[in-house]
């Protein structure tokens, strides 16, 4: 039994992996069931697992390009890794000098192109912190 639950492990592994499946569809719940029917999950960072499992781009290229989008000087006020725009995307959150708010670029954790960038001025920055509390509270 052990033996076959190790191969769907490796087969669905291998499927989430490629990159057709990384854009078309969310293969981290299957991973992520896989791994809980063996024990080997933890209820925090399975799915940011899964995710890491899937990219190509390394988190400091992705900074590179996020901040080559930028005035000189910006800084990473925060990142992380998520599913958003139908693709694996690092987030980051930019302050750039002189300007109120962040910028906030999505870079593809597939392949390096930037997905979107946007500007949020301190009120869209609460009602996304907000928005991101709500979400944690109802999927801890």
């Amino acid at each position: 039994m052990k033996l076959a639950t190790m191969l769907a492990l490796v087969v669905a592994a291998a499927v989430a992996a490629s990159p057709a499946a990384a854009q078309q569809q969310d293969t981290s719940h299957r991973m992520a069931s896989a791994m809980k029917s063996t024990g080997k999950m933890h209820k925090s960072g399975a799915k940011k697992e899964s995710l890491k499992s899937l990219t190509k781009i390394s988190k400091d290229s992705a900074t590179k390009v996020a901040l080559s989008r930028v005035a000189a000087g910006s800084k990473v006020k925060s990142s992380e890794l998520e599913r958003e725009k139908g693709t694996i995307v690092y987030s980051f959150d930019l302050k750039v000098p002189g300007q109120t708010g962040v910028e906030e670029i999505l870079v593809s954790a597939i392949d390096g192109s930037v997905v979107s960038q946007e500007h949020e001025t301190p009120k869209m920055e609460k009602a996304e912190a907000k928005k991101d509390k709500a979400e944690k509270k109802k999927n801890p």
